[in-house]
């Protein structure tokens, strides 16, 4: 009898940017890695390429789409970009400071961590980002490239985007989509699918592993 067949799919955040160390919220805004977020990037190449990677996707922010490029080089492979795996647009909560947005919106800052139903103001829920990313997933799947068992696929994105694709995947109760907690700049969920064609069961084998052990997870 045979195994069952697994298709390993890892989302892999990007790397520091300053927006990122000075607590603004970045949102679609199209900000540089720093300089750590560099070598950050270059860390989990170095780490994820070990796992021979066949395909990168990434959003085509910058700050995802150059921690992808030192995964490509790294394990040899080029990197198609999609806008799908954009951050969630924060709206009027853009470029302004946690201290910012909970100086003009009191409490509702922690409500939206808690609430994937929530949008800042002119701006996306999570279940509005689930909906927007889900399709590159399902697909991968439909098009089940013959190499996927063997190698993992990559898609390199955002920790709010990737927070929302994982609930999604493996239909989490949507009040329960807080469970999964913050991501670290560069590191890594890790997910299987179970099972044959674009019918199967999503199973969590890893979430926020890094290269190094991290302290930025908020």
């Amino acid at each position: 009898m045979s195994s069952p067949r697994i298709r390993r799919l890892i989302l892999l955040r990007h790397g520091q940017t300053e927006w990122n160390a000075g607590d603004r919220m970045q949102g679609q805004f199209d900000t540089d890695l720093s300089a750590l977020g560099r070598t950050q990037a270059k860390e989990a190449a170095r780490e994820l390429s070990t796992r021979k990677p066949r395909i990168v996707i990434s959003s085509d922010l910058r700050r995802a789409s150059d921690t992808a490029a030192e995964l490509a080089t790294a394990a040899g492979v080029g990197v198609t970009l999609d806008e799908r795996l954009r951050e969630t647009h924060l709206g009027d909560w853009q470029g302004l400071t946690h201290t910012d947005v909970d100086d003009g919106y009191p409490g509702v800052r922690v409500a939206w961590r808690r609430d994937a139903t929530m949008a800042p103001p002119n701006g996306e829920s999570r279940i509005d980002v689930a909906n927007r990313s889900r399709p590159v997933v399902d697909e991968l799947l439909e098009q089940d490239p013959a190499e996927w068992s063997q190698a993992p696929i990559v898609l390199v994105a955002h920790g709010g985007l990737i927070a929302a694709l994982t609930a999604s995947l493996l239909e989490l109760p949507v009040d329960r989509w807080s469970i999964l907690g913050g991501l670290a700049n560069t590191s890594w969920v890790q997910l299987g699918a179970h099972g044959d064609g674009t019918v199967v069961d999503w199973r969590l084998d890893v979430w926020n592993a890094s290269a190094r052990v991290a302290s930025d997870v908020l």
